[in-house]
C-alpha cells in the first residue's frame, strides 16, 4: 500500500487555504481528508471548556508561556496525526500556518519520508487585509504580520494565486499536478532554519 499524499499548503491566515481544502474534499477523483489546525485547537478548547466550565485562573499567564505549555505540544501532535494518516495510505490536506522556524523544522523532520506536495497559496497583503475585514472572525493585521515569515520560501512544487483563481480553480490545479505524476521534491530539499533561543 502506498503512503497517502500530504498536500502542505503554505499561506497566511485569510489566504484561501480552507476554501481550497473544501473544494479538494468535495471533488470525487481523489479522496482527501482535511486536517485543519484551527479545528484541532478548537476541539481542544471545547474539551477544556466542557470539562471545566467553572474554571477561573487565579493569575494571568503570558501568551508565550501558554504557547510553550499547550500550543507547541498540540502542534506537534497535529503534525504526528498528519504523518499517521499518510502512513495509513490516506491523502491529507494540511491547513495550517507554519509561522516560526521551530515549527517549520519540525514539519521538515516529520514529513521528510512522506510524499509531500508543497503548495504556495499566494495572496497580496492588500487583499489579505480586505478579506480580514470582510470575514470579521480574524484579528485585523494578523495576515500582514505573518506575511514575510510565511512567504519567505522562493520555491514550491506548485503555486496558486487566490486573487487570480477561484478556490475551485486552485483545487483543479492541485489535482492536475497530482494526476500528472510529477515528483514532489521541493519540501524534502528545503534546509532547516536556524532557531534563535530567547
Amino acid at each position: 500500500m502506498k503512503q497517502g499524499i500530504i498536500v502542505l499548503m503554505n499561506g497566511t491566515s485569510s489566504s484561501g487555504k480552507t476554501s481550497i481544502s473544501a473544494e479538494l474534499v468535495n471533488q470525487k477523483e481523489i479522496l482527501f481528508h482535511h486536517l485543519s489546525i484551527d479545528d484541532f485547537f478548537y476541539n481542544f478548547n471545547e474539551f477544556i471548556d466542557n470539562k471545566f466550565p467553572d474554571i477561573k485562573p487565579t493569575r494571568e499567564v503570558d501568551d508565550q508561556v501558554v504557547a510553550q505549555i499547550i500550543f507547541d505540544p498540540l502542534a506537534s501532535m497535529y503534525y504526528a496525526i498528519i504523518k499517521l494518516f499518510s502512513e495509513m495510505g490516506l491523502n491529507v490536506i494540511v491547513d495550517t500556518v507554519i509561522d516560526n522556524d521551530r515549527r517549520f523544522n519540525e514539519c521538515l523532520d516529520i514529513f521528510s519520508d512522506q510524499p509531500t506536495l508543497f503548495v504556495g497559496v499566494i495572496c497580496s497583503k492588500e487583499e489579505l487585509i480586505r478579506r480580514e475585514q470582510i470575514r470579521g472572525d480574524r484579528q485585523i493585521g494578523l495576515a500582514s504580520s505573518q506575511f514575510d515569515k510565511i512567504y519567505c520560501f522562493d520555491e514550491y512544487d506548485l503555486e496558486v494565486n487566490t486573487e487570480e483563481l477561484s478556490p475551485i480553480e486552485c483545487a483543479e490545479k492541485i489535482l492536475n499536478f497530482i494526476k500528472s505524476n510529477k515528483d514532489y521534491s521541493v519540501f524534502k530539499n528545503l534546509s532547516k532554519r536556524n532557531v534563535s533561543v530567547s
